[in-house]
């Protein structure tokens, strides 16, 4: 038994420094394949040589845990613009790489970062005059003890905090709240504040998890923290996809085509994209609305309100 947990042990010490100092992470990543493709190669599986397997795993989760390899996934991709960016490299597939660095950015910007960034409601671009608070939530820094904070008292930190940080920022009370968003009630407002700060997701830990209504009235997924919609996820599709699309017409006569055209169209792409889910949020919005109860159902009469 310890001389298979060894083998396997000391064959996987052998791949992993073949591999290099970099990537040792237990997860299937494209790092991860290679090194379970190698002990496979070797004869090391979980039919064959179960004890072998046990001792290589040992090795990885080791060097993993020691080098902190699986966390470093999580920090690099913990907020949705890097996994948005991730899942953008995935469908432009291999065309992108014909572009240099600065191009390959100027791509990336015009297809995913501007357009998406701007369309996950962590930051509202027509309310400049509130540094672009989303409405319904507070400033990350007003003032301690003021009664509406929708007013910052530090308006440097403020501007790192929600466009470079992209951080939402918190809901404020109901009646501030309601001032921002005309049609919301009292159930809604309870129904997310629960969703935000007591529900956990399917993970249990509330790295993942979604309502079907929001602050607004609209769909909403939380990862890691962080808001997505279908506004996003349609700008990130839109732009994404037709950057493909359009770099996919190079040819034999033009093997490339040009970074301005594909920047240009794929941004186009992603306007159109976020604009099919804005429209998608407002008729989800506007179904939910309808189901509210009226206020003849409430006991009130018009000749009441008059």
């Amino acid at each position: 038994m310890l001389a298979g947990l060894k083998k396997g042990w000391q064959e996987a010490s052998a791949i992993m420094g073949a591999m290099g100092d970099y990537g040792h992470t237990i997860l299937p990543t494209k790092e991860g394949r290679q090194f379970y493709k190698r002990l496979g190669e070797k004869g090391i599986t979980a039919t064959e040589t179960p004890l072998q397997l046990a001792g290589a795993l040992g090795a990885r989760l080791l060097t993993d845990l020691g080098k902190d390899e699986t966390r470093k996934i999580y920090w690099r991709y913990n907020h949705p613009m890097a996994i948005s960016e991730k899942v953008a490299e995935g469908v432009m597939g291999e065309d992108i790489k014909r572009y240099t660095q600065p191009q390959k950015a100027a791509i990336g910007l015009a297809a995913v970062g501007v357009p998406v960034s701007a369309s996950l409601g962590t930051y509202d671009i027509t309310n400049l005059a509130e540094l672009g608070r989303p409405k319904g939530f507070s400033q990350s820094y007003a003032e301690t003890g003021s009664e509406d904070r929708r007013e910052t008292g530090q308006v440097g930190p403020e501007l790192v905090d929600r466009f470079v940080l992209g951080r939402q920022g918190r809901p404020l009370k109901f009646e501030t709240a309601k001032e921002d968003i005309p049609d919301l009630t009292k159930q809604r407002y309870s129904n997310y504040m629960n969703f935000l700060y007591n529900e956990k997701g399917p993970l249990g830990v509330g790295v993942i998890k979604g309502t079907m209504e929001n602050l607004q009235g609209e769909p909403e997924a939380r990862i890691v923290g962080f808001p997505v919609g279908l506004q996003a996820a349609g700008a990130l599709v839109g732009g994404a996809g037709t950057a493909r699309a359009v770099m996919g017409q190079a040819s034999k006569k033009q093997p490339r085509v040009k970074t301005r055209t594909v920047a240009g169209a794929s941004a186009a792409g992603a306007l159109a994209g976020a604009l099919a889910g804005k429209f998608a949020n407002r008729m989800i919005a506007a179904a939910g609305q309808s189901d509210l109860p009226t206020t003849q159902e409430y006991g009130v009469t018009g000749q009441q309100l008059g």
